[in-house]
């Protein structure tokens, strides 16, 4: 899974007014390609993870070890969070494409 901080918000604040960063977290799931649209048909491989086949930043990090299929064929899942130095406990929203 790769970790992007997004910014570090000076203006914005929590509760004890402690400067808040706001983290992102991409992962790829379940494999979405159709293996038989030119038939009209609808069938995926079963592939449930995206796992690179090369080191990141390269062009085979694009490509999934376990299907062969590119990246922008498995689901996109972003986690935010939104973290402060205080006690409390991050909030965290999930969402996806």
């Amino acid at each position: 899974m790769r970790r992007v901080i997004l910014r570090r918000d000076g203006s914005r604040r929590c509760s004890n007014n402690s400067p808040v960063t706001i983290v992102r977290q991409v992962k790829y799931g379940k494999c979405c390609r159709n293996l038989a649209c030119r038939i009209g048909g609808h069938v995926v491989d079963g592939c449930t993870e995206f796992v690179a086949s090369g080191a990141e930043g390269t062009r085979e990090a694009m490509t999934c070890a376990t299907c062969g299929c590119h990246r922008n064929f498995h689901m996109k899942e972003e986690i935010t969070q939104v973290l402060c130095a205080c006690s409390s406990h991050p909030t965290t929203r999930t969402g996806g494409d």
